[in-house]
């Protein structure tokens, strides 16, 4: 980001983006509280996702952004908020009717969902060895692996282009790799 681009509208920073990530990465920084503190406000948990979301859309859809709002894409963002929300809510009740027809409970947090998530969570050395990573490498570890994200969007989602978030994911199994060895070998 240069100085001359901190100044700039959101609606500028909208233009520049198509060669400019780093522009994009402003305006993700002027409005991402914001966004987020609307989704918790209706999401509850599943606000990160959304906002996620939210911006990995605006993205996409950068060069259809229209300035109806002297230079803001505050309205334009909630706007794409409100329908991801409003699928969000579609889903649910297309759960929750599902659920009741085959007479199945609500999935609630319990003990023994715990337990099951202790018998399916990595053993004490691998997460050992992932705790021995670097922010950078374990966010990209989780985003790619865990969550199954394409390397386009763990690369939005990192601020860096798909071949550095492809090169943090081989760089942080390789440690993995090295350091499970080193434990069992």
């Amino acid at each position: 980001m240069t100085r001359d681009q901190a100044g700039l509208s959101d609606a500028e920073l909208l233009q520049l983006s198509g060669s400019d990530g780093e522009a994009f990465g402003l305006l993700y920084d002027r409005h991402v509280g914001t966004i987020y503190a609307w989704c918790r406000a209706r999401a509850g948990e599943a606000a990160a996702d959304m906002t996620a979301e939210v911006f990995a859309r605006a993205w996409l859809n950068r060069s259809r952004f229209r300035d109806e709002a002297n230079g803001s894409a505050g309205p334009w963002l909630f706007g794409i908020a409100g329908n991801l929300y409003r699928d969000w809510l579609r889903r649910k009740r297309v759960e929750a009717k599902a659920r009741q027809r085959l007479g199945l409970p609500e999935l609630r947090a319990d003990s023994e969902l715990e337990q099951v998530e202790e018998r399916l969570s990595l053993p004490p050395d691998a997460l050992a060895a992932v705790a021995s990573l670097g922010q950078p490498d374990r966010d990209a570890l989780e985003l790619r692996v865990v969550e199954d994200r394409p390397y386009s969007e763990v690369a939005f989602l990192l601020g860096c282009t798909p071949q550095a978030a492809r090169l943090r994911v081989s760089r942080a199994l390789r440690r993995l790799q090295i350091g499970l060895k080193g434990e069992l070998g």
